[in-house]
């Protein structure tokens, strides 16, 4: 399955707001990721309408986290962007053309949609095991402890 790009770019800056106590504008997380401020806005407007982060208006405005990043899930913030909608749907192909099953016979799903059904369970199960916390953990590990804290002062330097 495929994911957009906004999914890996909303995920990056959750994990950095569990670094701040204050809100960040939009465009200081695009520059720390060097990414485009405007599609990146347009991610973090998901994650506000999905209520995963605020935004907060003002001088002093940007965007916190709405709770604990223990309480975030990879699959929130999955469904967030490219929305809830299962990777695969049956379209029932198998009572289209000149072999066409009866509507009777197709009484229950076929084994391609129940294969593919397993599977996107299996995806959104992986999905909500993992936390933002849980990111933001191996990220002090894979980087450095401290590394979080480094990307905290970094975004608060410097704010208009």
């Amino acid at each position: 399955m495929k994911m957009s790009a906004g999914v890996e770019w909303a995920l990056h800056c959750c994990v950095v707001l569990t670094s701040v106590a204050e809100p960040v504008p939009a465009a200081r997380l695009a520059e720390l990721h060097d990414v485009s401020p405007t599609y990146l806005a347009k991610q973090l407007q998901a994650l506000a309408r999905a209520g995963l982060v605020q935004s907060v208006q003002g001088k002093s405005g940007g965007y916190v986290l709405t709770r604990s990043p223990a309480a975030i899930t990879l699959l929130d913030v999955v469904e967030a962007i490219d929305g809830p909608d299962p990777a695969f749907v049956c379209t029932e192909i198998r009572q289209r053309g000149p072999l066409a099953a009866p509507p009777e016979r197709c009484a229950t799903p076929c084994p391609i949609a129940r294969a593919m059904a397993a599977a996107e369970s299996a995806r959104r199960a992986a999905l909500s095991s993992v936390t933002i916390a849980d990111l933001a953990g191996q990220v002090e590990t894979d980087s450095g402890a401290g590394t979080l804290k480094t990307v905290g002062t970094w975004l608060g330097n410097d704010l208009p």
